[in-house]
């Protein structure tokens, strides 16, 4: 368990020093970082995990902290390339943190999968005769995985619809499945194999697809945050946040891209501890669609009674630990064992709050000094090392790219010429 995520001066430490104070807050030894030296995965495991392996391709891995979830600190590891995210994740935590940090829930770790069955002369009439078998065809399904059934997962639900598509209408069962602390794809697409062709023959024609959906709307997660004005900026801060925010939510040019800054942290933690990015992004994306087809804003920013904003983000959360490279990946076993997070539903309550996290910081920044200055003072540090800064030169570079605010990498290899007196 982590024992603090309030961890000031990390930014300022070596990466040796930072895993030493990591590792301690974390109540890990430090072997735990062991893995993400080397990429954290060797090219003979990589032959193991993908077909026609040539190499590992590295990603930076950083350690968002201040985060408190559910009253208790969580130290969460995040995969991305991408400047300021990490920063910027650990800030809006610190801000959350003043009023209690990040407050989650969620369902039960539901997926489904679909069987479409194709030339059915009586689609109406076959829907209600696969319901009618539903005991069997349940049964035939949670046969195909009696371990999950065993720790108490298995098919919830069969339910069937009728989709017109074209010239035809398709009758498309789902088969409903909890699937305990995996992902899930796997189990799901099993089960929809084997009761196929049963369910076509009921139906009256024959089976097409039988995959699971990632439209995994019956697999939700939640978060909350409630950001203390003051702590924001001040009143105008917090009034242009919401402004900003129902832009989004009702232009979809706007929302586009506010929803990219919530995957920026979903999709950074679900890459470092070994999940599925495609799926979980697909899931989210399709979840912005509302009732009236529009794509709109996946969070909400309102005021409380006491002038308050409060932050609220819902996605679906399709993400495990067992399975996949979950656990085979070294590097996503040690990002698992940082977060502390024991069970499925856990690391997708963790997910949704790093997304939360990271929209909010984005609202702040566009609301106050707008999103390049901290942006772009980050990306000089890239600027820098491919102008060829090392050590203590990148900080002295940077330095003079952002008083000058000439963030190019001619103007650093000039500046780099200058500090070794060229």
């Amino acid at each position: 368990m982590v024992h603090t995520s309030r961890l000031s001066g990390l930014r300022s430490l070596t990466v040796a020093e930072r895993r030493t104070r990591l590792a301690s807050a974390a109540g890990l030894d430090e072997t735990v970082f062991d893995a993400l030296d080397q990429h954290g995965l060797s090219v003979a495991a990589a032959d193991h995990m993908i077909e026609n392996a040539v190499g590992v391709m590295g990603v930076p891995v950083g350690v968002a902290t201040n985060f408190t979830v559910n009253g208790h600190d969580v130290l969460v590891p995040m995969a991305t390339e991408e400047p300021s995210v990490v920063a910027a994740a650990s800030n809006a935590a610190r801000i959350a943190r003043v009023r209690g940090g990040f407050h989650t829930s969620s369902t039960g770790p539901v997926m489904q999968a679909q069987v479409q069955v194709v030339d059915v002369t009586d689609p109406e009439s076959a829907r209600l005769r696969v319901l009618e078998a539903r005991d069997e065809l349940v049964a035939l399904a949670n046969a195909q995985d009696p371990r999950l059934v065993e720790v108490g997962g298995g098919v919830r639900d069969l339910t069937v619809r009728t989709v017109r598509a074209f010239d035809e209408t398709y009758v498309v069962a789902h088969l409903v499945v909890d699937v305990r602390d995996a992902m899930g794809a796997n189990a799901v697409n099993t089960m929809a194999e084997a009761v196929a062709p049963r369910l076509a023959g009921i139906a009256g024609g024959r089976p097409v697809l039988r995959i699971l959906t990632n439209k995994a709307d019956l697999r939700l997660s939640r978060a909350r945050a409630v950001l203390d004005t003051e702590a924001l900026g001040g009143e105008a801060v917090a009034t242009d946040m919401v402004h900003a925010y129902r832009l989004a939510a009702a232009d979809p040019y706007r929302a586009a891209t506010h929803n990219k800054g919530i995957m920026n942290g979903v999709s950074a933690v679900v890459l470092a501890t070994g999940n599925d990015t495609r799926a979980v992004e697909a899931g989210a994306h399709s979840h912005a669609v509302d009732a009236e087809g529009r794509y709109t804003s996946l969070s909400t920013f309102e005021r409380d009674t006491d002038g308050n904003v409060v932050a609220t983000l819902e996605l679906p959360t399709p993400v495990g630990l067992v399975g996949g490279a979950t656990r085979t990946h070294p590097a996503a076993q040690a990002a698992v064992a940082l977060t502390g997070v024991t069970d499925a539903t856990a690391l997708g309550e963790l997910v949704t709050a790093v997304g939360l996290a990271q929209n909010i910081a984005a609202v702040r920044a566009l609301a106050g000094e707008g999103i390049q200055r901290g942006h772009m003072s980050l990306h000089a540090r890239n600027i820098a090392v491919t102008a060829g800064a090392r050590g203590d030169e990148v900080d002295r570079v940077v330095a003079v790219l952002i008083q000058e605010k000439a963030i190019r990498q001619d103007r650093a290899e000039a500046v780099l010429d200058q500090l070794r007196g060229r």
